[in-house]
Order: C-alpha cells, then structure tokens, then sequence
C-alpha cells in the first residue's frame, strides 16, 4: 500500500481541500435535483402518467424513508471520507467485491443520469430560441454548448461550481415559488388538502408515483462524495444532507399540491395530460407578463444545466476515488495542481458525454419523434437507467452501515446502527422492486419491448463484472486488493473505531 498512499500525497494527484462548507454544499445537492425540471418536468409526468392526485404526498413518504437512509449513512460519513461514496461505503461494509461491482454500478447510473439530462437540455434551448428568433437550432447543437460549459467547469476548482450553482439554484427557487404562491392564490375550486390524503397516493399505481418521485431525490447523497473537500470532513455532510432532504421533501411536496389548487383538484390531471412540462410556462403565461415567462423559460435550461455541473462532479470523482486505489488506471486519479479539480476524471466524463450525444445526434436523424426525439429517448431512457441503479446502491449501502457500525459503530446507539438502516434498507429494497416492476412504464412504452429489460441489464450487468474484477485483483494484485475503499490510506487494524486513522470517536446518537 505503501505507493498508493504516496500517490495520493504527491502533488496532482489530491483534490481540494476545506473548500466547501455547509451552504455550498447544500446547494450543490439540490442542484442535482433541478427543482424547477422536477416541478415543471417531473410533477406533471407523474400526475398525467399515473392518474393520481396523491403525487404531493408521495414525496413526503419518499422524504421520510430518505431521511431514515440518512441516519445510518451519514454517521458512516463520519468515518470513512471518500470520494467514491457508495463504492466505499459497500466495500467496507458488505466486502470489496461487492464495494467494486457497486463502483461500477455507480459509473453508468451517473453516468446515465448526467448524460440523459443533455437531452431535456438540448430540446429546451432549442424550443427557447425557436420561440424567442424564430431560429431551428438542432438539439444536439445545443447540448454541445452545455457540454462545453460543464467541461470547463469541471476542470476548475469544486467552489466554482458550488458559487454557479447557489446562484442557479436560487433563482429556480425564486421562479417556482412564485408559481406556487401564484397558483395558490387562483385555487378555482378553492383551498383543499385532498392531493395530500393517504387514499389518493395508496391504490393502484402507487408503485409508478413513487417510482417517478424518487427521480427527484436524486443526487441528494452526494454529499458524502464531497467529504474530501468539505471544511469539516465529520460534520458537514452530515448537516448538508439532511438540510437539502427536509428541503427537497418540503418543496417538492408543496409545489405538487399548489399545483393541484392552481389547475384545481378534478382538473390537474387532465392537463398535466394535455400540456406536460408546459403546464406551469401556459399557466404563468396567463397571469404574469411575457417577458417573465421567457425568463421562467430561460431558468428551466440553466435548471438542467445545475444538474449536469452536479452529476458530472460526482462521476469526476468516482473515477478519481477508483483510480487512486489502483482499481481502474491510476491516470484516473490525477488532479490539477493549480485548481485540484480530478481533471482526468472530468475530461473522461466529458468524453463519454460527448460520443453518447453523437450516436443519439445520428439515430435521432430523420426520427418521426421529430423535436421530441432527445427528450423520449435520450433523456427518459437514461434518467431511468440512473435511478434505477440509484435506488439499488442506496439500498446496498443500507445494509452495509448496519455491517459496518456493527463492528466500528460501539459509540452509536441501537436506532443509528441497526433499526433506521435496516429500515431503510427494506423500504429501498421495496422501491427497487417496484421500479423494475414499472420500469415500461417510466420509460413510456406502451407495449413490451425489449428496452424494458435491456436497459436495467446495462446497468446490472457491469456490477457483475466489477466484483469478478475484484476477485481477480485478489488474485494478481493483493496490495491493490487489500486498500479497497480505504482511499489510499492503509487498511484499518482489526477493532479500530472507525474508518479514519486518528478520528475521534462520534458522539453517541
């Protein structure tokens, strides 16, 4: 081990250190989650798609079993500072081959979500400009200048992006909670609390509501993937991850149900139907002037362009946390002196972006889905694909803080260590199962196809792969093997508190 610990203490090869606090990071969560896509994108989806008017309690139930995930997952942050968050946090807790076959995992879900969102990007600035000029821009010619703009931001410094994305987030926030106050203030049939009550969410197509909900949660774990850079490794993901859970919950829910009394309880169904992402831009249209709704428009791009700065920081990292154990290249881990930005890691993230755009730029040539051609393949395809290997890593990870505190969590009580992630675990295993379930569903088929199986396999199969990788670096190369998900420090001795050499030791919770 002892190479790997000097390449990770030689100048290049660190990130950033005690650069974001709990602010920034907050904001770096909930961009990810691209508040202003999820209400305008993801809330009608759900309500026209599942025909329920339970969609603002969904989110609430989903809130609740994420912050018992949290408890379990964030007293583990305290231990073990790691880039590659779940990929360390399975290795250490259920084994290094299961550590590395989640690695892998991880790689294509984010890699999936981030490089889906180029797809919603690209139609929405193209339909803005179209609208605002009169210009056709292609959407994969707009893609390409959000490729550009994140490329650049990934190879800078981590509190770049966090100061580009606290100022996008903000005004997203600004735009829909004036829509919301807007729509609670119209309420044509008046003030009501039906969207919230447990029989419009808990009968059939519960299942499809909340696999469509949680696509909006995340990206809240990636706190922990920032714990290398945050100014206090033990506490400050720990207090970010919870804040942007209350806060997403809260606001998603809120906004679900004030669009419910905007559209009015027998009606927001039928047009979330009717008029889909657009549902908000036509309803604002009516009752504020044009030029706010051009603005509200040009926000709902940089809304997704938060979330693809958000998840390309957090591929840029896995690759980085990877290469740095000797698990991938060792080329991986290399960062900028002047920015310590995991620069391979970002440019190899850009480099995938960039040949997925193309192959779907060329199919998409000719397609009878004309305009909408990124938004139902591209986008829905692999922001599926994404939060289904999420919600599986999520659930791996629970149990994995139950087998880690379980040797190194003497200091935490019996809620944090066994009942809230046991918990969790279960609640996410439920999850996982229901989006398989409904995985045609989610990615708009109406009929069998064979992308109901094939995508969820091209998420599986590489964890497959990745945990026969593991056994075969046992074999060949044990140095290697033994540092997995240690973040090139050496392994902890047998009994050792934590996963940090010289922590203190937690305060009982």
């Amino acid at each position: 081990m002892t190479s790997s610990i000097q390449q990770q203490r030689s100048p290049g090869t660190g990130l950033g250190q005690r650069r974001l606090g709990v602010p920034a990071l907050v904001f770096m969560i909930i961009a990810a989650s691209a508040p202003l896509t999820v209400v305008a994108g993801g809330v009608t989806s759900n309500y026209a798609v599942t025909g329920l008017p339970g969609i603002p309690l969904s989110f609430v139930v989903l809130g609740a079993v994420l912050l018992l995930f949290t408890v379990g997952y964030s007293a583990m942050s305290q231990h073990v500072h790691n880039a590659g968050a779940f990929y360390a946090y399975i290795a250490r807790g259920l084994g290094k081959p299961a550590g590395v076959g989640a690695a892998w995992v991880a790689l294509v879900a984010y890699n999936a979500m981030q490089i889906g969102i180029y797809g919603m990007f690209g139609f929405a600035l193209s339909s803005l400009i179209t609208g605002l000029t009169g210009a056709e821009p292609a959407w994969w010619l707009c893609a390409l200048i959000a490729w550009v703009v994140v490329a650049v931001l990934g190879v800078n410094k981590v509190d770049l992006s966090a100061k580009v994305l606290g100022a996008l987030v903000a005004l997203e926030f600004l735009v829909v909670i004036i829509y919301d106050l807007i729509a609670v203030a119209a309420a044509p049939e008046g003030i009501s609390a039906a969207s919230l009550a447990p029989s419009g969410l808990f009968t059939a197509g519960v299942g499809a509501a909340l696999a469509f909900s949680i696509a909006a949660f995340m990206g809240f774990e990636s706190g922990a993937i920032y714990n290398e850079e945050v100014k206090d490794p033990r506490t400050t993901a720990r207090r970010a991850t919870f804040i942007a859970i209350v806060i997403i919950a809260c606001f998603y829910a809120f906004s679900a149900w004030a669009m419910s009394v905007g559209e009015g309880d027998s009606r927001v169904i039928a047009r979330s139907t009717e008029l889909g992402p657009d549902l908000i831009f036509a309803f604002l249209a009516e009752r504020v002037p044009a030029w706010a709704v051009d603005l509200s428009s040009l926000l709902f791009v940089t809304s997704l362009l938060a979330a693809l700065v958000a998840f390309h920081n957090v591929v840029a990292r896995y690759f980085f946390a990877l290469g740095r154990e000797g698990v991938l290249p060792a080329a991986l881990a290399t960062t900028s002196r002047r920015t310590q930005a995991p620069v391979v890691g970002s440019l190899t993230q850009s480099a995938i972006a960039v040949v997925v755009l193309a192959v779907f730029a060329v199919a998409g040539n000719g397609s009878e889905a004309g305009p909408l051609f990124p938004v139902v393949t591209l986008f829905t395809w692999l922001t599926n694909m994404g939060a289904f290997g999420l919600v599986l890593l999520m659930a791996l990870t629970s149990f994995a803080v139950v087998g880690y505190l379980g040797r190194h969590g003497a200091d935490y009580g019996t809620w944090t260590r066994l009942i809230a992630p046991t918990a969790a675990g279960i609640a996410l295993a439920a999850l996982f199962g229901i989006i398989v379930a409904n995985f045609d569903v989610l990615i708009g088929l109406e009929e069998s196809s064979i992308l109901g199986w094939l995508l969820p396999v091209i998420v599986l199969a590489p964890g497959l792969l990745g945990m026969v990788w593991a056994l075969g670096l046992r074999r060949r190369r044990p140095d290697v093997y033994a540092g997995i998900g240690y973040g090139g420090d050496a392994p902890e001795p047998a009994g050792a508190p934590g996963g940090v050499q010289g922590a203190a030791a937690p305060p009982r919770s």
